[in-house]
């Protein structure tokens, strides 16, 4: 079972995150930047940071040459400054966490978020237990190819067999085309930025106002 984090496990998280990425832009490259106008919901990190630095007028090559110490100082200025998220857990998400662990389900991360700054949300959301593994921005260039290698990565540790049922939880059409992608079970909740009606568009195998509607049959 994989979850996307932002809209589905977590919402109005703070602006830390968003904090985060911009003072890493000023420190490692000394370029002021804003994520105003820039549409996060369902892009990565990597791919909000290209697109920040941009704006400020930064050219693709020192984009490049700046990204690996931007993405490593954003994980650092995050995981110091982000408070208690228990209150952000969205609706339903502990329940179906605690059903699908006493079924003996293995549950995953698929998500924008660079690595040490999704896990280190669930940590302080109170939800880490429940995940055993994750893919994260850093990772892939698109979040089909996150939504690849956690398969991958399952079926390589034996934790599903080839003919395991597989879905994917998200918020936002993005995780609906990169289950299709995969071949996956798409579910889509709207508790994030999306309208349920828009969601609807985009025909997603389940979708639910929130996880509290979510029978875990509808996952298989």
């Amino acid at each position: 079972m994989l979850f996307d984090i932002d809209g589905t496990l977590l919402r109005r998280a703070g602006s830390h995150h968003r904090e985060a990425l911009v003072e890493a832009i000023r420190r490692s490259v000394g370029v002021d930047t804003t994520t105003e106008g820039v549409p996060v919901s369902g892009m990565l990190d990597r791919d909000i940071l290209t697109t920040m630095m941009t704006r400020a007028g930064m050219k693709p090559a020192a984009i490049r040459k700046a990204m690996p110490a931007v993405v490593e100082r954003a994980q650092q200025i995050y995981t110091r400054t982000v408070p208690c998220l228990e209150r952000k857990v969205c609706p339903g998400v502990r329940r179906v966490l605690r059903s699908l662990e006493r079924r003996g389900v293995v549950i995953g991360l698929v998500t924008g978020n660079l690595s040490r700054i999704g896990w280190r949300k669930m940590e302080r959301a109170g939800l880490k237990p429940y995940f055993r593994f994750g893919a994260f921005a850093e990772l892939a260039k698109d979040r089909a190819g996150l939504v690849r290698l956690a398969v991958r990565r399952a079926r390589k540790e034996k934790w599903i067999s080839r003919a395991g049922h597989i879905s994917l939880i998200g918020d936002h059409p993005n995780d609906v085309r990169a289950a299709r992608a995969n071949g996956i079970r798409a579910i889509a909740v709207a508790t994030g930025l999306v309208p349920i009606e828009e969601l609807r568009t985009h025909s997603p195998d389940v979708l639910l106002p929130d996880l509290r509607s979510l029978a875990l049959e509808m996952l298989f």
